[in-house]
């Protein structure tokens, strides 16, 4: 680790020659480019610094503690210094973890009702509801694109855009089936029911990490439906797309122009065409690994929302809150605390 530290150290002070080579100075993106390096690097070179200059104290306490007068405060600087050693070590080990190269995107999230008809389409709206909250306690800002309506409320499917900082790594871990047990409202004999909505949350990515030949897609155009009022469906300004060789369908309608439409939605059809290649790309290299948390199978149970016992659990880490009417008002950092915790454990310990 002390080699790999050194080298980086070094890496940033060579970015800091450089910022101050006219060369570099005449060129706009190598600025842009070894100032992002830098700032990327920066967190791991001061951390770096404490953890050297913690060590020289160590080794000036230890040069002294043989001299009777001196002594006494030479135990105490070893047994500082060795535990902020430990700790700095620590937190080093956890900066050194490659960083995954989605976590500052915005992302695109699909929620659709599962198993259980009409309650499933309605928990995919409490759901819904849920991550909205979060998103605002978050200052993100969350859009919908398109929206299928369940026929007792709720959504068969809806699919939304939250954008904002760091958006895919806090919800990232959040693809998979959520199942809820409660009295749905449409049961009549007070039973308690199980039913079961998905969550899919892809990162968005930038044109140029995929291709799309026009020739591949089939567009249609049709009356919006929906939020809006009456003047989104005085037009043909809703779009359909889809992408022919993997058959994967998009549709916008949020926006009263056709062209933003079709702009948003070929912006989506990427976000999936390149979700689908990363899966393919999993799938390749051998079967997801099941010490991942949020990557893997995305038809596994990885929550339930228990309401008569109002307790989360998430099954992947065995983790419970008795707060289930405050998660679902959006209060999701404990439990998504627990999982980038756990994350980062299991990546420590070489999982």
């Amino acid at each position: 680790m002390k080699e790999r530290l050194e080298s980086i150290k070094k890496r940033y002070e060579e970015i800091t020659t450089l910022l101050m080579d006219p060369e570099t100075m005449s060129d706009f993106n190598k600025i842009k480019a070894l100032s992002k390096e830098q700032s990327d690097l920066k967190e791991i070179v001061d951390k770096y610094k404490e953890y050297e200059t913690a060590e020289e104290h160590l080794k000036e306490a230890k040069e002294v503690i043989n001299d009777p007068e001196l002594r006494e405060m030479a135990e105490l600087e070893i047994e500082e210094n060795t535990a902020k050693l430990e700790q700095l070590n620590h937190e080093l080990e956890i900066l050194l973890i490659p960083k995954d190269e989605n976590d500052g995107k915005n992302i695109i999230m699909e929620i659709r009702g599962a198993a259980g008809g009409d309650e499933a389409n309605i928990f995919a709206g409490d759901l819904l509801r849920m991550y909205t909250y979060y998103a605002e306690k978050q200052g993100w800002k969350i859009e919908i694109n398109h929206q299928v309506e369940g026929t007792s409320g709720g959504f068969s499917q809806v699919e939304c855009t939250i954008k904002g900082e760091n958006v895919y790594s806090k919800l990232k871990y959040e693809s998979g089936a959520h199942r809820v047990q409660r009295v749905p409202v449409t049961e009549t004999q007070g039973r308690v029911h199980t039913s079961t909505a998905t969550v899919l949350v892809m990162p968005e990515v930038e044109d140029v990490d995929i291709e799309i030949k026009e020739s591949d897609l089939k567009i249609d155009v049709y009356h919006s439906s929906g939020a809006g009022g009456q003047s989104v469906n005085t037009s043909n300004s809703a779009v359909r797309i889809t992408h022919l060789p993997t058959n994967t369908v998009v549709t916008c309608q949020n926006e009263r122009s056709q062209l933003k439409n079709k702009e948003k939605a070929m912006k989506i059809l990427r976000v999936k065409l390149y979700d689908l290649m990363e899966q393919e790309k999993e799938q390749k290299l051998g079967n997801t690994r099941k010490s991942k948390i949020g990557t893997g199978d995305r038809s596994e149970k990885i929550r339930t929302y228990n309401y008569p016992q109002n307790r989360v659990t998430d099954h992947r880490i065995g983790f419970s809150v008795m707060s289930l009417d405050r998660v679902m008002d959006g209060e999701l950092d404990p439990i998504i605390e627990a999982l980038i915790t756990e994350d980062l454990k299991r990546k420590l310990a070489g999982e």
